[in-house]
């Protein structure tokens, strides 16, 4: 089905989503570019300010040199190194989002952010972040930094022009067009604290077609190692170093030939990474009115991280009784505990291609788009507890698939005054889970007390002891009056820490929606630019949507502008959000137990309360001004979205086999009702709701300034964000107090960036500060221990020598002056387990980081 789509995408060169007509492949598309007053890719000279001070939204325009100028392969890295208002977080121990990671732009997740390429619809990754509010979204990191001519950053809800998802804003990554020369680059680099090796090669060439069309080709390959940021395990529940010689040795032993470190058992740090990426794009003018493009890119990377460790007593290293009355422990396979190592396989593919024109003040682009993103798990260094002495120590838990096929076409009319824009778009989405080996999922004898009948003498399906094996039994100690027996201990289920997908939980979760919209701008008055559009979406599994928007521009002198827009905005729940399930370690109350995802719609959720998930709704304004005195451009922006219904774990609900243990025992009982395998071994639950209402609001800051000299050119940019996220109203039970407290004060309400580059002859230098500010996080839902983080400084330099044309060499440092964030104290669950810094802060801790570049331009 997956080819048979690709193949409709390329055989009939339609579908797909238009922002504008703005892809600059020709003359046409040039002239067009600069007649059309509403877009998100802003045409200029290179190196122009990044923001747009004639746009009624604001926009940031990041150019090929800003985004080369940072020290980082990883797009996402990009991102938030240059725009405050974009943010992300590392998560070393979050399954998949191990290695897609989750961001977040004007404080609100990912999938809250529509991101194109060349203007068409970017497909989503196949990972549902399990936790927050579940995102799935984009992969940017399989877009390489060679492959771009510019990238273009609206800050501000456009579901009404774009369609679904942007409701914090657009994200536009533009291809470079060239039809000759290229580059290629060298970097390679390490953290100061002598881990964290990584290079990247990277390079670009662009090809004629004929005299009327161009194919550029961009390619890059990275490798990076892991880092390590942790210390021993040692907790007031465990502690390695209080085991005796034997055990400590063999735990030491288990952490360096598994997991690289010099002996602690769980590291903390970036996973291992190492992918391989490359983007075409082409264009081809069939005459002064009609253009061919296309434009596919394939990528495969792969990456390791780990788990939490697992120790004696935990639930998942316990004396289990055999058949033969014998006990049986995986410390037999582990005489250290293990730390299970999680591995991820990423497969991204898309292609879109279409036409586009005018016919007198028509203008067409019609066009089409297919992408699929594929993650295929492999677990080891673990075991399915529930086996006994029959487990493996290695695991495939099963696949993960998301891919979309869209057909769009976008027409412009000129009405002299007035430029109206409408459209009409098909898209059919499909997200599936694939089955893991049997032993990832199955349902061993140990998943139950007494699994052969040596006290009861009942049969459970998995083998009744004979009368000479009780008498064996007993002979090796088995005492059926005393509850703590080995017989009585029930274990875990599937591949401990990743259980697999059985056929339970596989499936495919498709659904196809249809849009269609308007769109009118123009100039009102010689001073006041004015747009308004509509637009209808039509989901087969949350109905349809009306939203709408209106926005302006209004002159006040030649150098200053007042600027506002208003609109609503609309989020379907993606597939698979709907569809995705998962049993992993968490610390809903600062201490690791297995904890279960479930569909909102399946039995299990349904069982302990959950509503069908509907879609999420937003209402955005912003008000802002912009300046222009000669070399300075000042813009100052802001806004409010309120988002209703919004789309969130709940917090975690509490699973006991304990009757006393009130409602987490009627938890439990739900479970067994619901017939969930394995429910006496879960011990939280937890499922995505319209948990609640939030506001999001701030303000963006954005100056540039370029001044020239005898001494060389300089230019001096500085951008701020300042924002909040709170309930609009009370969330009730679905978040307990802490995930309250941390979801309103977890991350820094402000961010700014300084840099300055300047030139002189042959070389340049980079100088950038970023700031982060200060943030707090509750320990428990008591919150009794609230712990302050400090505001932070990181200081980026570089230093480029131009050889000749061609060549130049770079040497810089990323955090030069080896920066931390604070480290958590000893009663934050969210920094144990040999954590020493919160490992999901946005505030980079990894230290600091130096490198070379070696740029060949031809």
């Amino acid at each position: 089905m997956k080819l048979n789509k690709l193949h409709a995408a390329v055989l009939a060169g339609l579908a797909g989503y238009s922002l504008s007509m703005t892809v600059a492949t020709s003359a046409l598309a040039e002239e067009a570019a600069e007649e059309n007053v509403e877009k998100i890719a802003v045409v200029g000279a290179r190196g122009a300010p990044r923001s747009v001070t004639s746009s009624p939204v604001p926009v940031d325009v990041l150019t090929a040199d800003d985004i080369n100028g940072v020290a980082s392969s990883d797009m996402n890295d990009i991102m938030m190194t240059l725009v405050p208002s974009y943010t992300l977080s590392r998560q070393p121990i979050s399954d998949g989002g191990t290695f897609i990671r989750p961001a977040s732009l004007r404080g609100l997740p990912t999938d809250k952010t529509l991101v194109l390429v060349n203007g068409k619809r970017r497909h989503r990754a196949a990972l549902v972040q399990i936790g927050g509010s579940g995102t799935q979204g984009p992969d940017l990191a399989t877009i390489p930094a060679a492959a771009l001519g510019s990238v273009e950053v609206l800050r501000d809800g456009a579901a009404a022009q774009y369609g679904s998802d942007a409701i914090a804003g657009v994200i536009n990554f533009q291809l470079k067009n060239n039809a000759e020369g290229g580059s290629l680059s060298l970097d390679a680099g390490q953290y100061y604290e002598g881990d964290g090796q990584q290079y990247t090669i990277s390079g670009n060439k662009g090809f004629s077609l004929g005299d009327d069309g161009f194919l550029s080709v961009s390619a890059e390959i990275t490798d990076s190692e892991a880092t390590y940021r942790n210390e021993q395990y040692c907790e007031s529940w465990f502690c390695v170093d209080d085991q005796s010689d034997e055990y400590i040795a063999a735990a030491e032993a288990m952490g360096k030939s598994v997991h690289g470190t010099d002996g602690a058992v769980q590291p903390w740090g970036q996973p291992n990474y190492s992918g391989a990426k490359v983007f075409l794009n082409a264009g081809y003018a069939l005459s002064g009115e009609m253009e061919l493009y296309s434009f596919a890119n394939y990528s495969e990377s792969e990456g390791d991280g780990s788990f939490f460790y697992r120790y004696p007593g935990n639930g998942t290293i316990e004396d289990l009784r055999e058949i033969d009355g014998t006990i049986y422990s995986p410390l037999e396979k582990f005489p250290g505990g293990f730390t299970p190592r999680f591995f991820g396989d990423i497969t991204d593919y898309s292609f879109a291609a279409g036409i586009k024109g005018t016919a007198g003040s028509l203008g067409y682009d019609v066009s089409g788009r297919y992408g699929y993103n594929e993650i295929s798990y492999t677990l080891a260094n673990t075991i399915n507890p529930s086996m006994g002495s029959a487990s493996p120590t290695k695991f495939h838990p099963g696949d993960l698939s998301n891919d979309e096929l869209q057909f769009q076409a976008d027409f412009t009319y000129d009405l002299a005054e007035y430029i109206l824009a409408f459209g009409a778009s098909y898209m059919e989405e499909s997200y599936e889970i694939s089955q893991g080996d049997e032993a990832s999922y199955a349902v061993g004898p140990h998943s139950i007390p007494d699994p052969y009948g040596l006290c009861s003498r009942v049969d459970n399906g998995f083998g009744l002891a004979t009368d000479a094996q009780v008498a064996t039994a007993i002979a090796n100690g088995l005492d059926c009056s005393d509850s703590s027996d080995p017989v009585y201990t029930a274990v875990g289920v599937g591949s401990n820490g990743f259980p697999g997908y059985s056929d339970e939980f596989i499936g495919t979760y498709e659904r196809d929606s249809y849009a269609v919209y308007a769109d009118i701008s123009g100039d009102l008055t010689e001073s006041l630019f004015a747009q308004a559009a509509i637009r209808y979406e039509d989901y087969s599994d949350f109905g349809s949507e009306v939203v709408y928007k209106i926005a302006g521009i209004y002159q006040l002198t030649e150098e200053i502008a007042l600027r506002s827009s208003y609109g609503t905005g609309f989020r379907a729940p993606t597939p698979g959000q709907q569809g995705t399930t998962n049993v992993s370690t968490r610390l809903p109350n600062g201490f690791p137990v297995a904890t279960g995802l479930f569909p909102a719609n399946s039995v299990v959720a349904q069982a302990l309360g959950a509503d069908i998930l509907k879609p999420e709704t937003s209402t955005n304004f912003t008000f802002g001004m912009t300046a222009e005195y000669d070399s300075l451009t000042l813009t100052i922006d802001y806004y409010h979205i309120l988002l209703e219904d919004r789309v969130n774990a709940i917090s975690t609900l509490d699973v006991s086999t304990d009757p006393t243990s009130g409602s987490a025992y009627d938890n439990y009982l739900a479970l067994e009702e619901a017939g969930v395998v394995g429910a006496n071994t879960i011990g939280g639950v937890f499922f995505f709701q319209n948990a609640f209402d939030t506001v999001t609001e701030g303000v963006d800051i954005v100056a540039t300034y370029s001044m020239e000299s005898e001494y060389g050119d300089t230019m001096i940019t500085a951008s701020f964000n300042y924002g909040t996220n709170e309930f609009d109203g009370d969330p009730g039970d679905l978040f307990n107090a802490e995930d309250r407290f941390d979801f309103e004060n977890g991350t820094p309400e402000t961010r700014g960036v300084f840099s300055v580059k300047h030139t002189m002859d042959d070389f340049s230098v980079t100088g950038r500060v970023s700031y982060y500010g200060g943030y707090e996080n509750a320990a428990s839902s008591s919150l009794a221990v609230i712990q302050e983080w400090d505001p932070e400084y990181m200081f980026d330099l570089e230093g480029t020598y131009f050889i000749n044309e061609t060549l130049s060499v770079s040497l810089g440092a990323r955090n030069l002056f080896d920066n931390y964030p604070d480290p958590g104290t000893d009663a934050m669950g969210e920094t144990c387990c040999g954590r020493i810094y919160r490992s999901d802060s946005i505030v980079d801790w990894q230290g600091g980081y130096y490198y070379m570049k070696l740029n060949a331009t031809f």
